[in-house]
């Protein structure tokens, strides 16, 4: 438990360090780019996935949708409309991805989720959300039983989207179109480790097409257990 431990202003020493390690590994990565704002960590990495690996992925998300859900229990449905699947990581097809996005952050993959399919139809759509965990909500036991906080998010898109289904991150004015292969990741603390509300993003609805991506989420501690 005291892995978790944190002062009283949210600053978490272990949750620090993740976001130190990761952002120099990202910095010295001259295929890596950070998105020019301060009060975030935002990195793009354009064409991390070739064509015929995104296709693969798509398939797989096809063939095992289901209706995408969200963890806290009084938010309606319509919050989040995609359909997702979770992504077999020992799978032939899956795993190479899964560890090469935890080899580009340098992070331990036993501290990475299992990595999430999602499908958007026209006008699907994530409202605005944080993607690490309120820890006054009902489900915060259960995430500490299973790896803690989340730090870091990693993102690709398997598909460029005709019109729409843009990540938007309202706070600080960053739009990302998804376009085939490119990842996107941020870091979901400030640098002190405490939860950064900066990093508010929204799936928007997509307007024409079908927008694919894959989201893999790391936690401070083992989400992979022995």
């Amino acid at each position: 438990m005291a892995l978790f431990a944190k002062k009283p202003n949210g600053a978490s020493p272990v949750r620090r360090l993740f976001g130190e390690t990761v952002s120099l590994r990202l910095a010295n990565n001259p295929a890596v780019k950070r998105a020019k704002v301060d009060t975030a960590h935002i990195y793009h990495y354009p064409d991390f996935l070739d064509a015929a690996t995104c296709t693969r992925l798509c398939k797989l998300i096809d063939a095992n949708r289901r209706r995408s859900t969200v963890l806290a229990a009084e938010t309606v449905q319509e919050f989040r409309t995609s359909e997702s699947c979770d992504m077999d990581r020992w799978s032939p097809e899956v795993r190479p991805t899964d560890e090469a996005i935890a080899d580009l952050l340098g992070i331990d993959p036993v501290h990475g989720e299992t990595m999430q399919g999602q499908r958007y139809a026209v006008g699907q759509h994530f409202r605005a959300h944080f993607d690490y965990f309120n820890e006054k909500q009902p489900y915060w036991p259960k995430m500490i039983e299973t790896g803690g906080q989340r730090t870091w998010t990693a993102m690709i898109y398997l598909n460029t989207v005709e019109e729409g289904g843009a990540t938007w991150f309202p706070q600080i004015g960053i739009k990302v179109a998804p376009k085939r292969g490119l990842l996107l990741a941020w870091n979901n603390m400030n640098p002190d480790g405490s939860r950064n509300d900066q990093t508010l993003h929204e799936g928007m609805p997509v307007v024409k097409g079908t927008k694919y991506i894959v989201t893999k989420w790391f936690r401070e501690g083992n989400w992979i257990r022995e």
